[in-house]
């Protein structure tokens, strides 16, 4: 097998392919691999760790079919040390040899018998927006747990609802919830749960496509975009029933500026350490964000926002509410509560299509 390519092309398929290789040693060595397989002029790299794969095709200028599996990130290593300009590949019973200019790197492959075999989804495709899927899985997957102790927590929830697809995420002191009227994905009253692991994998590639299509099996789902393709294992599980949990009345209603706000907490937060909570003080006369963290320091900010309810001081995690306020879309959003003890739900005037739940922190 031998081939031809331009470094910088070929360091980049080998990177965003790398993401899924495995780091275990052992049996599972060759998990760390890239399995390259070179038929005509097209390069194909696949990179797995039996939970998630990724597949990336590209044009090169081939010499001699072949396939062969290299170290992931020692690949990326050579070919990302040399000078920019063409690459020459060549597989042999020696190995892989990477030659550029007066550069030349030999290494050792594995078995490619030993790589899983791997089989594209059968089902239909359909065909999706990126820009939409993007927005919403945006406001949705970091309020996703990253504890795999409880995997149903570490996945993205779709739903088939009435009016399209729904997403919601939870890590049980906040939830997520994005819906995407229209968009018939799914089977009527199907869902599944997929990884937020796979979906920030979707996330970094959808900017550079205008569509992604998008397979379901009973076990797999798996997103096509471009000359891309990410698969991954569906959680198996029961999603914690999340609709009980959304208040259907709070009598306390905050607006206030979205950038405005967004910059003052992140202001605020720099006083906010050792898990302080951000204070906030809900009144008539606006809203006031304080923090302050022994031997540290404080800090204060006054908002312009408007306040309808009786006044109030609730408080959160810097992070988590950080995390809702840029999620949300639109110029400005809406805090509803109860009082300080119970749910607050941050919502947008422009659309009834998001919201996110963040529990208040107790203080004294």
């Amino acid at each position: 097998m031998k081939f031809r390519c331009e470094r910088d092309t070929l360091l980049d398929a080998l990177m965003v392919t790398g993401r899924a290789a495995g780091t275990r040693g052992g049996f599972h060595l060759v998990l760390s691999g890239v399995h390259m397989t070179l038929e005509g002029d097209e390069l194909t790299l696949t990179a797995t760790d039996r939970e998630l794969t990724i597949t990336n095709r590209l044009e090169v200028a081939g010499d001699g079919d072949g396939t062969a599996v290299v170290t992931s990130r020692l690949a990326s290593e050579v070919v990302r040390s040399l000078d920019a300009g063409a690459v020459n590949v060549t597989v042999d019973t020696d190995g892989i040899h990477i030659d550029s200019a007066r550069s030349k790197f030999s290494l050792q492959t594995m078995g490619a018998e030993d790589f899983p075999q791997l089989e594209a989804l059968a089902s239909d495709p359909v065909v999706l927006e990126a820009e939409g899927l993007l927005t919403a899985l945006r406001q949705v997957v970091k309020a996703a747990s990253a504890d795999e102790s409880r995997p149903v927590l570490t996945g993205v929830l779709l739903s088939a609802e009435q009016e399209g697809l729904r997403l919601v995420t939870t890590d049980s002191y906040r939830l997520a919830l994005c819906d995407l009227p229209g968009l018939e994905v799914l089977g009527s009253d199907q869902s599944v749960l997929v990884p937020s692991r796979a979906l920030q994998e979707v996330i970094r590639l959808l900017p550079d496509v205008e569509e992604v299509s998008v397979r379901f099996n009973d076990r797999e789902a798996s997103f096509g975009l471009g000359a891309i393709t990410v698969t991954t294992r569906l959680i198996e599980g029961e999603f914690p029933s999340y609709q009980g949990l959304i208040p259907t009345h709070q009598p306390n209603r905050l607006t206030v500026s979205r950038e405005g706000f967004i910059n003052a907490v992140r202001r605020v937060r720099l006083m906010a350490q050792d898990s302080t909570p951000i204070r906030m003080d809900m009144s008539s006369a606006g809203l006031e964000l304080s923090a302050t963290t022994q031997d540290v320091g404080e800090a204060t900010e006054q908002l312009d926002a408007v306040f309808e309810g009786e006044d109030l001081t609730v408080a959160f995690n810097p992070e988590y509410l950080l995390d809702g306020a840029e999620a949300a879309p639109g110029e400005e959003i809406v805090l509803n509560t109860v009082d300080a003890l119970k749910p607050a739900v941050i919502r947008t005037p422009e659309t009834e299509q998001f919201l996110y739940l963040l529990m208040p922190v107790r203080i004294n």
